[in-house]
This record gives C-alpha cells, sequence and structure tokens, in this order.
C-alpha cells in the first residue's frame, strides 16, 4: 500500500473535521461506527504524514483531540465554561503523543496491531492522569448497540476498543491499498471481526437466585445548586413513604433491597438524628435495607465523603467511600491557586471529598452488590475490584442534576449499559432525577424512570456467581496492548532514523 504525501493546509482542517465526526458517535447524536471512521481518516494522516515535520503531526493531533473532546463533553458547561474549557484542554493534549506515536506504528509491519496498541495506550493514559484521569469517549463506550459489544465480555473495554481500531485500520487499507488481494483480504477481515462479535455470548456469568430490588428516585427540587440543604432527603422520603404504601396495598412486591441514588441527602445521618430516625423508620415500614446515598461529613471541617451506606431499621451497615471522586467537581487540587483564577470554586465546592480505599463490594440482606458512585463506573478498575470482592450484581448510584437537559446522563447510562455486559451482571441504576434503569447482562435497558419527576421502579433481577473472561484478563491485556503501543513509538521512530540514515 503506498503513503500520500499531504501537507499540514491539508491535514489540519481535515483533523478538526474527523474529531467531530468521531465526536457524533456519542449521545446526543448516538451515529453508529462514525467513529470508527472518524479513526480511519485520522490512520490516514498518520501515514500520510511520514515524512513531515514533528510540529505538523503534533498540531494534527491536537486539531482532532479538540475537534473530538469539545463536542463530546460540551455538557460540561453546565458545571461552569471554566471546567469546560480547562478539561477539554486537559484532554486534548493527550492527542498529541497519541498521534505522534500512530505515525511511528504505521512505519512498522503489521502496523494495525501496533496502531491499536497506541489507541488503548493512550485510553490508559487519558483514564488516569491527570489526578484521577478522564476515561470518557473510548472507542470501546461506541461499541454498544453494534455487533462489537459482545467483545467487551471476552476482552474487556481495552480489548474492544482494540478491537474496533483494527476495525478502522482495515478500512483504511480497504479504501486507499492499491493491490486487489490485499484490499480484499483486508475486507474479509471487518466481516470476521463482525462475525465473531454476532456470534459472542452476553448474558449472565453464572445465575445464583433472583432479588427482588426497588430503585427510588425522588427526583430534585429545582436548578443544581439552588436548592435548600435537606430539600432532596425530603424528596427521597415521600417517594420512599409512596414505595411502603404501594407495597403494603399489594400494588407493589416486597423488595429485598431499596436503592437510593447518589446525594439522596446532604445532611449526614451519622451525625443528625432527625434524618437518622427518618431513616431507619423507612426501612422498618419496608421490611428491607435501604442503600443511603450521601455527602458524610469527613473527618475534618473542610473534607466530606461521597458514599453509599447500607441502613436498616438497627442502624447503618456497610459503607462505600466513591474511589475516584472528580477533580474541580468533587474536589479542589491546589485549592488557594484554583480559587485565584476561579473565584466560584470555594462557594460551589466548600468541602473536598476524600477518595475511599476499599471496593464497592458490600452486603444488603443477604445479597454482596458492587457499588459503584456516578463517574466511577467509567473506570476499569472500579467495577472488577467491586466483582473481585464477590459482588452479584452492579449498582450506580448517580446524581446527575448538575446535567439536566444535557447528555451527559445518555453517555454514562451506555457506559453501563457496557459494564453489564463486561461483568456479566445485572446492572441497576437509581439516578436523582434520571437516568435511573435497569440492564440485564446482554446490556439491554429493561426498565427505564420517566426523567426529572419522581417514580420508584421495581424489579426482579437474577445474581451472578461467575466470572467473564474479561474480568480475568482484561486487566493483562491493558497492560499488554500499552506496552505495545509503547513500543511502537520507540520502534517507529527508530526505523525513520534508520532509512535516514545514509
Amino acid at each position: 500500500m503506498t503513503r500520500p504525501r499531504i501537507g499540514w493546509k491539508v491535514a489540519w482542517p481535515a483533523a478538526a473535521a474527523l474529531g467531530v465526526l468521531s465526536s457524533l458517535s456519542f449521545d446526543p447524536v448516538a451515529l453508529p461506527f462514525a467513529m470508527v471512521v472518524g479513526v480511519a481518516g485520522l490512520i490516514w494522516l498518520a501515514r500520510s504524514l511520514d515524512g513531515a515535520r514533528k510540529r505538523t503531526v503534533a498540531v494534527t493531533g491536537l486539531l482532532y483531540g479538540l475537534g473530538f473532546m469539545g463536542p463530546l463533553i460540551w455538557w460540561m458547561n453546565a458545571v461552569s465554561q471554566g471546567a469546560y474549557v480547562g478539561l477539554v484542554i486537559a484532554e486534548t493534549l493527550f492527542f498529541v503523543p497519541i498521534m505522534l506515536a500512530l505515525r511511528a506504528a504505521t512505519r512498522l509491519t503489521a502496523w494495525p496491531l501496533w496502531g491499536a496498541g497506541v489507541w488503548v495506550a493512550g485510553e490508559w493514559a487519558r483514564g488516569r492522569f491527570p489526578f484521577t484521569g478522564f476515561p470518557w469517549g473510548r472507542l470501546a463506550h461506541t461499541s454498544i448497540d453494534t455487533p462489537f459489544s459482545s467483545y467487551a465480555r471476552l476482552v474487556a473495554m481495552p480489548g474492544t476498543s482494540a478491537v474496533l481500531f483494527l476495525v478502522a485500520a482495515l478500512l483504511v487499507v480497504v479504501v486507499t491499498g492499491t493491490a486487489s488481494r490485499v484490499r480484499l483480504v483486508a475486507a474479509g477481515g471487518i466481516v470476521v471481526l463482525a462475525g465473531i462479535g454476532v456470534v459472542l455470548p452476553t448474558g449472565i456469568a453464572g445465575a445464583d437466585g433472583t432479588r427482588q430490588v426497588a430503585l427510588v428516585q425522588g427526583d430534585v427540587p429545582g436548578v443544581f445548586l439552588t436548592w435548600p440543604r435537606g430539600e432532596i432527603m425530603q424528596l427521597h422520603v415521600a417517594e420512599t413513604e409512596r414505595l411502603a404504601a404501594a407495597i403494603e396495598d399489594g400494588s407493589a412486591p416486597q423488595p429485598d433491597m431499596v436503592l437510593w441514588p447518589e446525594n439522596a441527602t446532604d445532611i449526614d445521618p451519622y451525625n443528625d438524628e432527625t434524618i437518622r430516625t427518618q431513616i431507619e423508620s423507612l426501612s422498618a415500614r419496608l421490611g428491607a435495607p435501604i442503600l443511603v446515598g450521601g455527602i458524610f461529613d469527613g473527618p475534618t471541617v473542610d473534607t466530606a465523603r461521597n458514599s453509599g451506606v447500607v441502613w436498616t431499621a438497627d442502624g447503618p451497615g456497610d459503607r462505600y467511600d466513591k474511589l475516584k471522586p472528580v477533580p474541580f467537581g468533587e474536589y479542589v487540587p491546589f485549592r488557594k491557586q484554583a480559587g485565584l483564577i476561579v473565584n466560584r470554586l470555594a462557594r460551589d465546592i466548600p468541602r473536598d471529598m476524600l477518595a475511599g480505599d476499599q471496593p464497592g463490594a458490600m452486603t444488603i440482606g443477604n445479597t454482596l452488590i458492587g457499588d459503584t458512585i456516578c463517574y466511577d463506573i467509567a473506570y476499569d478498575s472500579v467495577t472488577r475490584r467491586a466483582v473481585d470482592g464477590g459482588a452479584q450484581m452492579m449498582v450506580v448510584q448517580t446524581s446527575n442534576a448538575a446535567f439536566t437537559g444535557t447528555s451527559q446522563p445518555e453517555q454514562q447510562w451506555d457506559i453501563s449499559r457496557l459494564r453489564a455486559i463486561e461483568t456479566g451482571r445485572w446492572v441497576v441504576v437509581p439516578s436523582t432525577n434520571g437516568i435511573s434503569g435497569v440492564v440485564d447482562p446482554s446490556g439491554r435497558s429493561v426498565d427505564r424512570a420517566p426523567m426529572h419527576e419522581p417514580a420508584t421502579i421495581s424489579a426482579q433481577v437474577t445474581l451472578a456467581s461467575g466470572t467473564t473472561p474479561a474480568l480475568v484478563i482484561g486487566r493483562y491485556l491493558e497492560w499488554v496492548l500499552v506496552a505495545l503501543g509503547v513500543g511502537a513509538w520507540w520502534f517507529g521512530t527508530r526505523r525513520r532514523k534508520e532509512v535516514e540514515t545514509p
């Protein structure tokens, strides 16, 4: 396959357009395979810029990242324009080394495989740095509702991203290859990868009984950060009381557990007798434990924890503290310096939320659940640690109140659906105002509550006692792919120098 040669006048606007195209794979547009095509275009640019200066290649990656991340996380403007701009810039910068490494990889034999390693290494880095990282907009996330989503159960999220990158690379060969035989083999490779996805199994990882769950969506009393303290708690109490009345008159089934969302209370029931009594009285009336999501006091007056606590009529039980609090959303790194730039940080985030150190595997009644809180669900290690701890089903406590009317809830919902496939477990999502819902282990949305109003979902879920291949090999496969990506950059750069040496 010959390499075309292009200059920055073509590469830079094309990269920006390809980034925008890639973002269209995600809600609100959700155009199937748009990112695969966008990445294919980026691969073509990488090959076409083989002899270009590093600066030209770096700016090409920068413009792709800007075109991609800008529309993808437009919803961050709901927090603040400063938060949006800062996050877009931080994420965009990753695409500079990704593009440089991708160009190097395309010089190697079997470059689609090396390139897949580069892409996964880039996603690995974005999901870990800076601070806790931001694993949003991964190529794997675009597989939902396509034949490729089943790969998540076999090779986890990193492997699924690698598979989709291979599809993009083979698409480049099909379109630009000069030999008919090579193009035919590449097309066959795409068909084979898609066909494997069609026949790969999904579903429960070892069925082990059922449980009746109730998800309570209390709604929020107004625009984010404007409601009186404790008001959201009373909305969840009111909706739970309606559930209790329905159980008593036989119109709702008796639940084994009742699940409240993240931030269902901003008053710490450990330290407030009135709130504690309300929760314990509700649990007694329901005849079931309640998973309470709330903001709990930290060890000092200027710290807090975002937690889920199992609460019964007898008091609190197991507790999960969010493992991945969001920088500049739940805590402020370099608070003093950041406050000089954005003075509203001290008002909107008066206390820094501390990260937990224990997985979300918790006992509620006679069930082991794997609790995650909001963005936690996007981190591979959080769900894996919960399942390693024995979780039989996954819970995503979330509050998307800040993102009402944006595409963020749907994007997060799709990640939750992929987690159900990957873990072979039912995933239930209680949210303050949506999306609350239930997902089966095949990634199918079984039930969803209406958005932005009080609601309760009652559902019977099947527990899992087994482990999917993804959870066994996923972490190791990711390290292999990351090493492959780093090696591609090194070997590809070395090969270029060898060619240039007389």
